[in-house]
């Protein structure tokens, strides 16, 4: 069993297949956190002066000094908070104590939010605590994957009383670690340079990531570790954590007066509250966390195993589609005669689908106008989308197809008709980004409008993909649906309707395939994974700034959700160098293009016929391999990138095979060798190098492949190891 309860001790164990998490009741009141990890010894606190009692309970143990398992606001436990909540008497004193437990195979289901499906092995703890002051029931839900060393927690609050209760705060995480001899690492960046790799000590107070933009953001991602101060890639202990949410979030660490460590995922203070009403229950979304005692790159690889398995969609395709998208050949300035130009053009060399990006609908011929106009503009396509499509797929190509239905520029015909389906607070004007406003989602009759139209619009087109864009962050966040009451819950309130909108797309078109956009990777989030088979990493197609945006991105997620593409390689001297470049970082992920392949040379066309079949002989490998990271770029002056995929047990490869990547940002004067261990390589084994043919020992490859700098910026090269039998 993954869950046990010790009597005796009252302890609760919780076992993946390389760690153990642990917490017990303390004088049947307290949930006390125990240990996480490998490490089982206890953690003795000591009594510190001014830290608060229970009274008739051991005045040596106070809330404010011992491991916590749930941290209550105002009751004693001064560091940060998991919960706030505003009760009956208008404090915010929040007080839960344990009443009682339940441990049952697979998971309990979260209403309205994206959640990681249960797998095979997976068991849930529920451990129930009540606020006798306020009536309100608190149940915490620890969920097991221990394949993936995998431990989620979410909980849920029922209001069994006859007042309201207001959230003002809801963290889903609280792990408190002893000591504080460690990093956080964190993901950040912006548009449209996202996922840059930043590693810090942890020193004494409070260490926030966070977004308030009402979207994940490309500027701060949900990801963070927590690692030895001397670990690396292969060595040392780590600590990872996720949020399967796509709004404001908090990732909170602070380090005490005792010198000790606490870290809180989830909903944070600034962006968030929520009124139970009588009679109501609040489900928060999931929070996730891993364990590794070897390293970032065993966390990565465990962490990617389990999107693949309980997060991501179930494939559409038999294969990813590799794409020819019209967005950086045409921008805004599509017709028939061209689209149905590219797919005639893009099926002979390879590609699989033609994906018509923005400017097919409305009066849009820009960004200014048009959009929330989801009815197509004849003007471009005379005979209708459906006969479009339908030529498209007449060439062989799939049909794909852009939209961004939070969104509505003030000139169309839906903010003229509706401006009041906007989100804006009362008395203010309400400000432009991008020429967007942003739809009130909060809003029922917004969303029921926005599923007939898509349903009118997209009646009988033989659709196979779509692209879905979000292409502005929130501001001035009120709602005029809502009462002003509940103003201050139309973030989380909003998110909710981003995802029933997702959940009906998915119903309504269970064939097609979805990929995520935010003017790029500004929702790079597990919950937007959890409702799309892949996610535009970056609107930035320049080689040298996505090595570095693709190799932060594989620090918490796998190749299998990155899409890559190929732009066009500039036509000038070198060109297909440069394609050659291009396409080597593109295999950091799914690979698709984005060129006008209708004034392409001859040249880069059959580059791109060749690098398809070969992207086609290893995509299983990128899509389902091992990743192991051998060096970073935002390490080395040269920004250097260096990784391979290895054949793993969800491949369907028969016999194993490594892509090695070499990928070289900028030029060296001097010249230098640099081996590239492939330290999984079988010792005695020999492995053929697919692309050059040459033979290598296995204790070769474990020794290294030595390659030289060169002296040219964007200098890339690849391996195809396949193992003789």
């Amino acid at each position: 069993m993954a869950i046990t309860f010790d009597t005796s001790l009252k302890r609760f164990l919780l076992k993946t297949k390389n760690s153990e998490y642990a917490f017990s009741i303390v004088y049947d009141k307290f949930l006390k956190h125990d240990f996480y990890g490998k490490n089982k010894e206890e953690i003795k606190v000591p009594y510190y002066s001014f830290s608060p009692y229970v009274e008739n309970s051991d005045p040596w143990y106070s809330l404010a000094d011992n491991m916590s398992e749930f941290a209550f606001f105002g009751s004693g436990d001064f560091r940060c908070s998991s919960l706030r909540m505003r009760g009956k008497n208008g404090d915010s004193c929040t007080y839960f104590e344990y009443r009682g437990y339940e441990i049952f195979d697979g998971r309990k289901n979260i209403p309205g939010i994206p959640f990681s499906r249960a797998q095979e092995d997976t068991e849930t703890l529920a451990v129930e605590l009540f606020d006798d002051l306020n009536q309100c029931k608190l149940t915490l839900y620890y969920t097991v994957f221990p394949e993936y060393d995998i431990i989620s927690r979410y909980f849920t609050i029922e209001n069994m009383g006859e007042c309201e209760v207001k959230l003002e705060k809801a963290m889903c995480i609280n792990l408190d670690l002893p000591g504080h001899s460690y990093d956080m690492l964190s993901l950040y960046g912006l548009h449209p340079y996202e996922r840059s790799v930043q590693r810090v000590p942890l020193f004494h107070g409070n260490q926030r990531v966070m977004s308030r933009r009402g979207a994940s953001s490309h500027q701060m991602n949900p990801f963070i570790a927590i690692l030895d101060r001397d670990a690396t890639e292969n060595n040392g202990e780590v600590f990872g954590f996720n949020f399967v949410y796509s709004g404001c979030f908090l990732d909170e660490v602070e380090v005490d007066h005792a010198g000790n460590t606490r870290v809180g995922i989830g909903l944070g203070d600034e962006n968030f509250a929520y009124t139970v009403e009588p009679g109501r229950c609040f489900n928060s979304p999931e929070a996730i966390m891993i364990y590794s005692s070897n390293g970032l790159g065993e966390m990565s690889r465990k962490m990617h195993a389990f999107i693949r398995a309980a997060i991501v969609p179930k494939e559409v395709f038999a294969q990813r589609p590799v794409v020819l998208n019209t967005w950086e050949a045409c921008y805004f300035d599509i017709n028939e005669e061209i689209l149905l130009g590219f797919a005639k053009e893009g099926i002979q060399y390879g590609m699989d689908m033609l994906v018509m990006d923005d400017g097919w609908f409305g009066k849009r011929n820009n960004e200014r106008a048009g959009l929330g106009d989801w009815y197509t503009n004849l003007e471009k396509l005379p005979d209708g989308l459906r006969n479009f499509a339908c030529k498209v797929k007449e060439t062989g190509m799939k049909f794909g197809i852009w939209i961004e239905p939070e969104m509505v520029n003030p000139d169309s015909d839906l903010y003229r008709a509706h401006p009041d389906w906007c989100l804006v607070c009362k008395g203010r004007k309400g400000s432009l980004s991008r020429e967007q406003l942003v739809l009130d989602l909060c809003n029922p009759e917004v969303l029921e409008y926005l599923k007939k139209t898509f349903r009118q619009t997209f009646a009988d087109v033989p659709i196979d993909y779509i692209k879905w864009d979000f292409n502005r962050h929130l501001s001035e966040v009120g709602s005029p649906y809502l009462p002003p009451k509940q103003q201050d819950e139309v973030f989380y309130r909003f998110q909710l309707g981003v995802y029933e909108l997702y959940d009906w797309f998915i119903h309504e078109y269970p064939n097609v395939m979805i990929e995520n956009c935010s003017g790029g990777g500004g929702r790079y989030d597990l919950a937007m994974m959890a409702l799309s088979t892949q996610i535009w990493t970056s609107d930035n197609t320049l080689g040298p700034d996505r090595v570095k945006i693709q190799y932060g991105s594989s620090i918490a997620y796998p190749a299998y959700v990155m899409s890559c593409h190929v732009s066009d390689p500039e036509l000038h001297e070198g060109f297909l160098e440069r394609l050659k470049y291009k396409y080597h970082v593109a295999l950091g992920g799914m690979l698709g293009y984005e060129l006008n392949i209708l004034k392409t040379k001859q040249e880069i066309k059959d580059e791109i016929k060749s690098q398809i079949v070969f992207y086609r002989k290893v995509e299983d490998l990128i899509k389902r391999g091992d990743l192991y990271r051998l060096i970073s770029p935002f390490e080395n002056e040269q920004e250097i990138s260096a990784y391979y995929y290895k054949t793993s047990s969800e491949t369907s490869e028969k016999n194993e095979r490594i892509l090695l990547s070499f990928l070289q940002n900028k030029g060296t004067r001097e010249k230098k060798e640099i081996l590239l261990q492939v330290a999984v390589s079988e010792k005695d084994a020999i492995y053929m190098d697919e692309i050059s043919g040459e033979e290598f020992k296995g204790s070769e490859l474990i020794t290294g492949i030595a390659i030289t700098t060169s002296e040219k910026n964007e200098f890339s090269k690849m391996w195809l190891f396949t193992k003789k039998e």
